[in-house]
């Protein structure tokens, strides 16, 4: 469905920019001037939707100080209005889902609350605004679920944002602080769960990881080659890249069926980002490629699941306006 944001509507100059505080060398990819142009158009996107919901400018660094002077920046809200407002969350129901998990910590989780209230492009927001409302309705994220997602079995009883299966790092899972964004617990039926694990993109694009320790990446192989999803050699291909993140990411959720606990009989792991940004195009079609099996690993951008028309249409209507143009 074509959408044309009516708070787009001027040219997108380095002048526009820097007129609304959004000129941010960070928006600039080396060699990659498609993404580079949507994340600058995604900044300056955001910082019209504050400026039209008469919200108050926030700053780099979200708190300044004495040592570190803040300066401003459009893509924010200033730091305590938007904790006292919730403005970076487009319903109320949508606020609860927000409250209610920073209400509920799991161990060793890493949300940072400041990010999650004031940054207008961060995708943990864009994440709660997009699913918060189902957790709020089983019934319409169970309907949601299986619109998006036909192959899904079972059905939903809990949507969790933020949540991984066990942070452990004593043998389980992944043996990291690695988590979804969303995940959608599944009921089969039969006393055994599954589960489709989100992970969603903004305004990021994929960048290589940091080298990781000699035991991690034996239990990551070990997870990979379990799982039976991935070609010969395709691991090589992925190691050391860009692709590294989604297939971390795809791990979290191939680790579940193998967790001696037998508690979880089905995973699925589903890459969502807004269609306009290229670069997490690019890798998904790339990861695709180097799997034997789709059956585990699902791609949906942010426009199809709005298309769908399961989500309000008053909530609908205001994503599009925040995010989508």
């Amino acid at each position: 469905m074509a959408y044309s944001n009516p708070l787009l509507t001027k040219p997108i100059t380095e002048e526009a920019l820097k007129n609304h505080h959004c000129w941010e060398n960070v928006d600039r990819v080396s060699g990659d001037p498609g993404t580079t142009e949507f994340k600058r158009t995604a900044r300056l996107l955001q910082s019209l939707w504050r400026e039209s919901k008469g919200l108050p400018i926030g700053s780099q660094p979200m708190k300044p100080t004495k040592d570190r002077p803040g300066r401003p920046l459009g893509s924010r809200i200033d730091l305590q209005a938007a904790r006292e407002s919730g403005a970076n969350f487009l319903t109320d129901k949508v606020r609860g889902a927000a409250k209610e998990r920073l209400a509920n910590p799991q161990p060793h989780q890493m949300i940072d609350e400041d990010r999650l209230y004031c940054d207008l492009l961060s995708s943990m927001p864009l994440c709660f605004n997009l699913f918060g409302e189902l957790a709020a309705d089983l019934a319409l994220a169970d309907k949601a679920v299986h619109t998006w997602w036909p192959d899904t079995p079972g059905t939903v009883t809990a949507v969790e944002f933020e949540w991984s299966p066990g942070r452990s790092l004593k043998g389980e899972y992944l043996e990291n602080r690695s988590a979804f964004d969303v995940a959608f617990i599944l009921d089969l039926g039969d006393g055994t769960k599954g589960v489709i694990g989100v992970e969603t993109k903004y305004h990021e694009h994929p960048v290589l990881m940091a080298p990781t320790t000699d035991a991690k990446m034996e239990r990551y192989r070990t997870v990979a080659d379990a799982s039976g999803m991935f070609a010969n050699g395709s691991q090589e291909a992925i190691i050391g890249t860009e692709l590294q993140q989604i297939w971390l990411d795809h791990l979290l959720a191939l680790s579940m069926p193998q967790h001696p606990s037998g508690e979880w009989a089905w995973a699925k792991f589903i890459l969502v980002y807004p269609s306009r940004n290229p670069s997490f195009a690019q890798v998904a079609s790339e990861y695709q490629r180097l799997l034997s099996s789709q059956d585990t690993f699902g791609v949906s951008t942010v426009e199809e699941l709005l298309d769908a028309g399961v989500l309000p249409a008053e909530l609908t209507a205001a994503f599009r306006e925040r995010y989508i143009w």
